[in-house]
């Protein structure tokens, strides 16, 4: 079978995630609209990085959101990246709007504060190793309910987890050469 993944495409570092995906020979599709999401047989779906308010704002403005929610509680993989954690998190700390709400975490926006709190560092993810991450103006992951695996904690913040079909990371794995993460989510599939 060849996997088809759906990747976000209307805000944000979204051909970073279809470039990577194209290196591992797994067909991308970008969902612009909603017949993208719903003419297109797609076996998992990317949200990436970018701003997290503008992208489900977009989301509900090209009306989109109630068909992606439910794919997603319906079972849908999901592999979200830095605000595609947001979109995702039923609890936003610094925020009291929330948008897809379909994972049981509780998210700091911008955690590390503005552009200069940006870094790059190597950590540990659980079943892949070591890799390298990206944050860009990141948030981390407050809390996560007992559903809720941690994959990969820096700093004592948890940067990455997984619940049911949700994979999120909240720095980017797109921005590197490294397409471990890619990988890990195209094999949960």
């Amino acid at each position: 079978m060849s996997i088809k993944i759906g990747v976000l495409a209307v805000q944000g570092a979204f051909i970073e995630h279809i470039n990577a995906l194209k290196k591992l020979n797994v067909e991308a599709v970008e969902i612009r609209q909603l017949s993208d999401l719903t003419n297109n047989e797609i076996h998992g779906l990317i949200l990436p990085g970018g701003e997290s308010t503008v992208m489900g704002k977009l989301l509900k403005e090209l009306n989109i959101f109630g068909e992606m929610q439910k794919l997603i509680k319906d079972g849908l993989p999901v592999l979200g990246t830095c605000a595609g954690v947001i979109l995702l998190a039923k609890t936003i700390a610094n925020d009291e709007k929330t948008h897809l709400s379909t994972m049981d975490i509780t998210v700091k926006r911008n955690a590390y504060g503005r552009q200069l709190g940006s870094f790059k560092t190597l950590g540990n993810f659980k079943g892949i190793g070591e890799i390298p991450m990206t944050f860009i103006r990141a948030p981390y992951i407050e809390r996560v309910s007992e559903n809720v695996e941690v994959l990969s904690v820096v700093n004592n913040q948890i940067v990455a987890a997984k619940q049911d079909n949700m994979i999120v990371t909240t720095f980017h794995p797109e921005l590197t050469e490294d397409l471990k993460v890619h990988e890990y989510f195209v094999e949960s599939i």
